[in-house]
C-alpha cells in the first residue's frame, strides 16, 4: 500500500518543544517561556510605583542646595516681609505655608523661625504655627521716645564736630526729593531712612547707633505698615525739615540742630498715630 503524505507542507509544523520568547525576553529552562526582565517590561506593564517616579517633579527637597544657604535666605526673605508688613502683624502661618510661599523645604523654615523668635518678630506656637508677634501702639510710642531721644542726641554730635562730611545727608535730600517728583514714596520712603541712618553713622557714638539701629526696625516695621494704609501726608515738608536739619549741622549749632530733629521725628510720629486711631487699630 502506498505512503499517505500529509495535507500540511513540513515548512509549516512547528516544533513542541515550547513557544518561541519573545523579544527582550529569557527562556525559562523548564518550561520554555519567556520571562519579563525589568528592561523588557513596556511603560504599561512596568510597576505602578516606577512609572510615578519617572513623571514626578523633584521635590522642594531635592532641588534645594544641601548647605546653609537656605536657611540664610530663608531667614533674610522671611524677615523681610515682617519688617516690610507683607506678613499680617497677628498672624498665624504654617511652616508648609511659609515653605511654599518662598520656595523652600520646611527645614530652613524651622530654623529661620528660631532665630525670628530671638529677635521678638516671630512666635512658634506648637500646632499652631508661626505668629507675627505685633507690636502695640503704647510700645511704639516707647521707642519712638528713645529714639527720638537719642537721634537729636546725634544730630547734636555731628554739629558739634568739625569737618565732618555731609554729602550723604544732601545726596539723601536730594532722593527723596527726585522720588517725589516721580511720585515713587517707595524710593521717598528709602532715601529718608538713609537720611537718619547717616546722621547717626556721622555722629561718631557706636554705642548709640548700635541701640537706634535695634529701635529702627520696630519703627520701620510700623511705618511701612500706616503707609500701606495712607501715603506720607506731608513729604515735602519732611525734606524741607531735613535740609533745616543740615544747615543747624553746617553752622555748628548743636543746640539747634538737636531742637529741629526732635520736632521732626515728633511730628512724624503724631501722624503715624493718627493712621492707626483712625483705622482703630491697636498693633501694628
Amino acid at each position: 500500500m502506498p505512503e499517505r503524505k500529509s495535507a500540511t507542507p513540513a515548512h509549516a509544523i512547528k516544533p513542541a518543544a515550547g513557544k518561541r520568547a519573545p523579544a527582550g525576553g529569557k527562556p525559562n529552562a523548564g518550561t520554555g517561556r519567556a520571562v519579563k526582565t525589568a528592561a523588557s517590561q513596556t511603560p504599561k506593564q512596568a510597576p505602578r510605583a516606577q512609572r510615578a517616579a519617572a513623571h514626578e517633579p523633584q521635590s522642594v527637597a531635592q532641588t534645594e542646595p544641601r548647605n546653609g544657604n537656605s536657611s540664610q535666605q530663608a531667614y533674610e526673605r522671611l524677615r523681610h516681609k515682617i519688617m516690610e508688613s507683607e506678613l499680617t502683624p497677628g498672624s498665624y502661618l504654617l511652616e508648609q505655608e511659609l515653605a511654599l510661599m518662598l520656595g523652600v523645604s520646611r527645614t530652613p523654615i524651622r530654623e529661620a523661625a528660631i532665630r525670628l523668635q530671638g529677635e521678638g518678630l516671630v512666635e512658634i506656637v506648637p500646632r499652631h504655627g508661626i505668629r507675627i508677634v505685633p507690636t502695640s501702639v503704647s510700645d511704639i510710642s516707647h521707642i519712638y521716645q528713645v529714639l527720638t531721644s537719642l537721634e537729636s542726641t546725634a544730630a547734636a554730635l555731628v554739629a558739634a564736630r568739625s569737618g565732618v562730611d555731609l554729602s550723604p545727608l544732601e545726596s539723601a535730600c536730594r532722593k527723596m526729593s527726585e522720588a517725589l517728583a516721580e511720585q515713587d514714596m517707595q524710593a521717598w520712603a528709602l532715601a529718608d531712612e538713609a537720611f537718619h541712618e547717616a546722621l547717626v553713622q556721622l555722629g561718631g557714638n557706636a554705642r548709640l547707633a548700635q541701640v537706634v539701629m535695634n529701635c529702627r526696625d520696630q519703627v520701620h516695621r510700623v511705618r511701612r505698615f500706616t503707609q500701606r494704609l495712607r501715603p506720607h501726608p506731608q513729604p515735602k515738608k519732611s525734606i524741607d525739615e531735613h535740609y533745616e536739619i543740615i544747615e543747624a549741622i553746617r553752622r555748628g549749632d548743636a543746640a539747634r540742630a538737636s531742637r529741629l530733629y526732635r520736632a521732626h521725628r515728633e511730628r512724624g510720629w503724631r501722624e503715624q498715630t493718627a493712621v492707626l486711631q483712625q483705622h482703630g487699630i491697636h498693633q501694628a
